[in-house]
């Protein structure tokens, strides 16, 4: 495992990284989550992502009761959470709690986010998508002050367009605030512009680290939906059905046939394949990989022998077979 900085801090964290999204509570209960945290830790994994929204907070409260048994030492690990979607609504009055980054719904975020994790603090805040209801400005400092006030460490954007986020950097910059530090974006074969294309200037004029989702583009690209939605998988579960659509796309699922091929002369599968080509960049901090059972995970960390095998002939062939189908 290697060690990248994020963006221009002087944190590192590992080129692989565990994310908790889908899995946690729903698919994933404390017992399951703490054994496979300890062997992602193991293979040197130290960054978890989550999000408040995430299970309805049920997946921080998993991943917290896990660090909790794993007594690990709070230097050894980087956590995050990411605040916008809120929880569940609970009142006709309760506006200020979904959909938006001002101050009054951030500054209980945290602290809630804190409690069901069991932490003091948490390393990595994002706000989760933009809000365009709320001054930047008044978001960059609400953030910023959880940073002055011990609560995280870092904050950084998801999703979030180039425009928005160096409007958000310059605001920090003019007043002397905690600036954003990271972007975290879906980021696979098949969705690829906003990383390599609209960012591009950040990188250098902000410093902008990614910590990017989705390598595996939901499930696609690990063949299993080739011959349509299989019982137990991500695509099965009611609440994923929007993405059904996207994961039998033909067009896709062709193009994943050929890039099996790719795979196996090089000596791993195509999930293994994919998850190197995100890790190649050297724009990226960490690939976030999702995981419902350890087995997958321990399959997922395959993509570290691949990486260095990914030489620009290998890469001309991946892109003949994906960049006419990407975005």
């Amino acid at each position: 495992m290697q060690y990248r900085r994020l963006g221009r801090s002087g944190l590192q964290v590992s080129e692989l990284s565990l994310g908790s999204w889908v899995t946690y509570h729903n698919q994933v209960d404390t017992k399951s989550a703490t054994e496979m945290l300890a062997a992602a830790f193991d293979a040197g994994v130290n960054f978890f992502d989550n999000a408040e929204v995430y299970a309805q907070g049920e997946s921080e409260v998993v991943m917290g009761e896990a660090f909790k048994a794993l007594k690990w030492n709070r230097l050894d690990y980087v956590v995050s959470t990411k605040f916008f979607w809120g929880l569940e609504r609970t009142s006709n009055t309760d506006t200020n709690r979904r959909n938006t980054l001002n101050r009054k719904y951030l500054m209980q975020a945290i602290d809630g986010s804190l409690k069901r994790m069991q932490l003091d603090f948490i390393d990595l805040v994002y706000c989760h998508r933009p809000d365009a209801n709320t001054p930047v400005e008044e978001t960059v400092r609400a953030m910023s002050d959880m940073i002055t006030q011990g609560k995280a460490l870092y904050w950084g954007t998801s999703e979030w367009s180039a425009a928005d986020i160096r409007a958000a950097w310059e605001i920090a910059d003019k007043h002397s605030l905690h600036k954003p530090v990271m972007e975290q974006p879906q980021y696979h074969l098949f969705h690829r512009s906003r990383v390599e294309n609209e960012y591009a200037r950040l990188y250098e004029d902000t410093g902008l680290g990614l910590t990017t989702w989705s390598p595996l583009a939901s499930g696609l690209l690990t063949g299993k939906y080739k011959s349509g939605i299989p019982a137990g998988s991500r695509g099965s579960l009611e609440s994923m059905s929007w993405m059904r659509d996207a994961l039998q796309d033909k067009a896709k699922n062709e193009a994943v046939a050929e890039l099996e091929k790719i795979a196996a002369e090089l000596g791993g599968n195509v999930a293994q394949l994919a998850i190197a080509w995100v890790n190649r960049n050297p724009r990226v901090s960490t690939v976030i990989l999702g995981a419902s059972k350890l087995s997958q995970l321990q399959d997922n960390l395959g993509a570290l022998a691949l990486t260095p095998k990914l030489t620009p002939e290998v890469l001309a062939r991946i892109d003949a077979i994906c960049k006419p189908l990407a975005k």
